[in-house]
């Protein structure tokens, strides 16, 4: 990609690959590294939640709450008296801080794996290929921002919309990946 390059020379598809991988497999590192501690927390609310009539909360989306909590959103809950109450469990200790790192590690790895595999020799070029990288992010991450709700008697828990999408959907897969893409033209060139 030279600076008279066009938009035919940006690597779409491959970018929305990569993406989109990068964003499955940093839900499945969570997932397996947290799932099981987070049945255990979830087991006393299910209870008094099925006590009550209501469905339990599946695993599987609390773990998304912890995974959206890793790009800094917060998810939220109706508050005792109206209004909403946001939540961040990596930031209240209730979760390795460590789940912080998943993210930008594997966006990072996805930018420049995608410099590399273009060939760009340039850091300016590789930082502007890795933030293709979010096109494929971007599609399950505002997806899951829905998918990782949990809803009864239209009430909601789940990751916050608005930091969801912008945060998680666009900024962090911009920046980690454009430095990823960035250390691989530097290293090529």
């Amino acid at each position: 990609m030279s600076s008279t390059s066009t938009t035919r020379d940006v690597p779409w598809v491959p970018a929305a690959v990569v993406g989109i991988a990068a964003y499955v497999l940093e839900y499945l590192v969570t997932y397996l590294w947290q799932a099981n501690d987070v049945r255990e927390q979830l087991q006393g609310i299910n209870a008094i939640i099925e006590l009550l009539g209501g469905q339990a909360i599946p695993a599987w989306k609390a773990v998304g709450w912890l995974f959206y909590n890793a790009h800094f959103v917060a998810f939220t809950r109706p508050g005792l008296g109206g209004g909403r109450v946001s939540t961040n469990l990596i930031a209240s200790g209730n979760a390795p801080q460590l789940l912080y790192v998943v993210p930008p590690l594997f966006l990072l790895v996805g930018g420049f794996l995608l410099a590399r595999y273009v060939g760009l020799d340039d850091p300016t070029d590789g930082a502007l290929a890795g933030t293709v990288v979010s096109l494929g992010y971007a599609i399950p991450a505002w997806f899951c921002v829905f998918a990782f709700r949990v809803t009864s008697d239209g009430a909601w828990i789940g990751p916050d919309l608005v930091t969801g999408i912008v945060l998680a959907g666009v900024v962090y897969p911009v920046v980690f990946g454009a430095i990823g893409g960035a250390v691989a033209g530097a290293i090529e060139g």
